[in-house]
């Protein structure tokens, strides 16, 4: 039922089953039973869509510590717990931290997951997204078009994902100053988002302003 209200959006219920069902855990389980963890990330997840980050990180935290005491440490849940954990500082600002253990999930992705697996291309846009936050917009694009190069091999070509990743590329290439590339990166932005969004969409017209704002730049 946690789940369902969380799909809802009734996070305050959500939480009250969760921590339900928690408290019934820890009652009956070991510490550091595989049951717990998942109930702590439960719960962690829907402090994240409240936008509580402190607490999102003290339920992922605990997670975490029953993934290393209990799994091999190239487990793909111990990946996830750690992009998790990175996501969190990513919105605390906190993006020192948030490199720190995205790089540790990518690590693990790149030694179990096939080279062009999703997990990857979201592990590569993760840190990505970090170094643009950190201005290091160079390094940023580096990884946004590590993301992209697996999202083309594996995606429909109007793909949403896509023109994520080719509105990342774009704003990365402006803010190196390489307007015609983060023109072109736009453009086809704007070519897939105008096939799969309504017109009126503000993605659409975000894009648009991005487009004119480039061709600003290139003709000074």
């Amino acid at each position: 039922m946690g789940a369902v209200y969380m799909h809802m959006g009734e996070y305050s219920k959500a939480l009250s089953f969760h921590e339900k069902a928690l408290e019934i855990y820890e009652k009956t389980l070991p510490s550091n039973h595989p049951s717990l963890a998942t109930s702590y990330s439960n719960i962690g997840a829907v402090y994240m869509h409240m936008g509580k980050y402190s607490k999102v990180l003290s339920f992922y935290e605990k997670a975490l510590e029953i993934y290393q005491k209990t799994l091999p440490s190239n487990h793909p849940d111990l990946a996830t717990s750690y992009s998790n954990i990175g996501m969190v500082h990513m919105n605390m600002g906190e993006y020192s931290k948030a490199l720190s253990f995205h790089e540790k999930a990518l690590e693990i992705y790149k030694k179990t997951l096939p080279s062009n697996h999703p997990d990857l291309a979201t592990s590569y846009n993760n840190i990505g997204a970090v170094y643009y936050n950190m201005e290091e917009y160079s390094r940023a694009l580096s990884f946004y078009e590590k993301s992209l190069e697996i999202k083309q091999k594996t995606l429909p070509s109007n793909h949403p994902s896509l023109a994520t990743s080719y509105n990342n590329i774009g704003m990365a290439s402006y803010s190196t100053m390489d307007y015609s590339k983060a023109l072109t990166y736009f453009e086809r932005t704007l070519d897939i988002w105008q096939r799969t969004l309504p017109a009126n969409h503000p993605h659409i017209k975000t894009v648009k302003q991005s487009i004119e704002i480039c061709k600003g730049s290139i003709k000074k």
